[in-house]
């Protein structure tokens, strides 16, 4: 992630919760120092503390000390430091929040992920995300996922062509759309089109398309798609991809499976701030 990008949406975050200050912590205090520590209350995959949550506080202001991070994509234990830090009373205090809501959401994330990748171990498979993102949170989501184990589909509707079924029905057919976007097109991207029949599949190989993604198919109907792309394309599955069910999708032969339930579906992580 990039600091400069990072530091402007953190201070949204941070102006959202302080508005016109912290009336509660500015009463009680005005120049006592003390130390803290980020604790992670359940097994996860650490991210972001010091990318994100470290920065959070030093945007605020005020010498601060930090010490004991947490690697991003390590395996964490419940009752372990994930960082700690000493400095103002007042930049703790109102930072805190923030701070935790983003590393417990960040944590979750990548703890999910981790989970998707042990159950296609050994396969020769990449796990990517979608779009399907927090606005506002994309930037931080799509890191968390990469913390996880996984890689990243498109950041946004112009890194690349994805042609889905609305464009298809909008247009009329795959090939007029794939015709339409190669005139406007540079070489350098990849055009990809969403299917969800095997005449689809055989419409895209006549077309010569990049990337084939199969749109909530069984397993016996991507097995065979990838049998007649036949490596003339990347093949990616996607739709409706679980814990429970990855792997199988990941022993039909496709090279990628993006599942939204990374990023729009992670439960966040028990994270604490503990005094002292």
């Amino acid at each position: 992630m990039d600091d400069f990008l990072l530091d402007q949406q953190l201070r949204l975050f941070l102006q959202e919760d302080l508005e016109h200050g912290d009336i509660t912590t500015d009463a009680v205090f005005s120049t006592e120092t003390a130390s803290a520590r980020f604790v992670a209350r359940q097994p996860l995959v650490a991210c972001g503390m010091e990318q994100v949550a470290a920065r959070v506080f030093i945007l605020l202001g005020g010498q601060l000390e930090f010490a004991q991070f947490a690697v991003d994509g390590s395996s964490t234990d419940e009752g372990e430091t994930l960082f700690s830090i000493h400095g103002p009373v007042r930049t703790l205090l109102r930072g805190e929040r923030v701070a935790l809501n983003l590393v417990q959401r960040l944590c979750g994330i990548a703890t999910l992920t981790a989970a998707f990748i042990d159950q296609v171990h050994g396969l020769p498979v990449r796990l990517v995300d979608t779009r399907k993102t927090t606005p506002g949170l994309r930037m931080l989501e799509k890191y968390a996922v990469r913390c996880g184990g996984g890689h990243n589909h498109r950041y946004s509707l112009s890194d690349g062509v994805l042609l889905k079924d609305n464009h298809i029905a909008a247009c009329g057919s795959i090939s007029k759309a794939v015709e339409r976007i190669r005139i406007i097109t540079p070489h350098t991207i990849k055009i990809e089109v969403e299917t969800d029949t095997l005449e689809q599949v055989q419409e895209c190989l006549s077309c010569g398309v990049d990337i084939i993604m199969l749109d909530n198919m069984d397993n016996a109907t991507m097995t065979e798609a990838v049998r007649r792309v036949n490596g003339k394309a990347l093949v990616e599955a996607s739709g409706g991809v679980s814990l429970g069910t990855v792997r199988a999708v990941a022993e039909t032969g496709v090279d990628i499976i993006s599942i939204g339930g990374l990023t729009h579906s992670a439960p966040a992580c028990d994270i604490g701030m503990d005094w002292g």
